[in-house]
């Protein structure tokens, strides 16, 4: 069994304050674009994870599977990847789901939707995401999912800055805290459900609120170049600009004459 495990931006990412089981309040809109990682799966004597040596997140999600099942886990797992890492753009999230649900078919008895739901919010806060169709809004600790119908008839350039090192999400977490990010949360949430009822047309995407976690001086650069909304996916430190026509997005991509990592994609409604 064979199927791709898409990357994903977040069209606005709206933090709150720390909840009592310690994790953040979030309102944010989680949208599939058309770049992939490929997970092959298979039966197998024993569990094995081939492709990544840095995962921990498939085989994570087909041992917490085969306890959740009452079977022994005994599936062969390649991970082709393509996705960078540590980007902002959920590829380890996604290979975990797709993991997951091509071992649940391979299942006897299958959980059902919704206990893999489950099963899936344990392992990561986007991993849920990755079981759904189409653009959903995620809240809670993003794990509660609503579909959202919003247009799809744009371009994507990404853009990962070469140099950039990540920080741990819990370090940036928690200077979100230390500077007080939270303050005025629900006027910005607020504004975001407001902002998604107005959306129509692509260019609408232009009035959501800007990311609370993370900031990068190439959203204004992109907006320059002809972007009708720029922002930073996630945690970071992926950028991304939205275009209505593709050449935009080339021509963007031309005149950034950047060293970095650029991608030219359209969105996705699936894997």
């Amino acid at each position: 069994m064979r199927a791709p495990a898409p990357a994903k931006i977040n069209l606005a990412l709206v933090v709150g304050p720390l909840r009592d089981d310690g994790k953040h309040e979030v309102v944010t809109i989680y949208q599939r674009v058309g770049m992939s990682d490929r997970i092959d799966l298979s039966p197998a004597a024993e569990l094995r994870v081939d492709g990544f040596p840095g995962d921990t997140l498939v085989r994570g999600a087909l041992e917490a599977l085969a306890v959740r099942a009452g079977v022994d886990p005994r599936w062969h797992a390649t991970i082709e990847k393509r996705l960078p890492v540590a980007a902002g753009l959920g590829g380890g999230s996604s290979d975990a789901a797709t993991a997951l649900r091509l071992a649940n078919d391979t299942l006897t008895d299958p959980l059902p939707r919704e206990a893999l739901h489950e099963l899936a919010a344990g392992l990561g806060a986007d991993v849920p995401f990755f079981l759904e169709e189409g653009p959903q809004l995620g809240t809670g600790i993003g794990t509660t999912l609503s579909p959202l119908d919003l247009p799809q008839d744009f371009w994507v350039l990404l853009v990962l800055p070469r140099r950039a090192v990540k920080p741990s999400t819990a370090s940036i977490y928690a200077a979100f805290d230390e500077r007080g990010g939270a303050d005025g949360w629900e006027a910005r949430r607020d504004a975001l459900l407001e902002g998604i009822a107005r959306i129509r047309r692509p260019r609408d995407l232009a009035a959501l609120p800007p990311n609370d976690l993370a900031q990068s001086s190439l959203t204004d650069e992109l907006l320059a170049l002809g972007a009708f909304r720029a922002d930073v996916s996630g945690a970071g430190p992926t950028v991304y600009g939205l275009f209505h026509h593709r050449a935009a997005a080339e021509a963007a991509k031309r005149a950034l004459k950047r060293p970095d990592g650029t991608w030219i994609t359209p969105p996705a409604w699936y894997g």
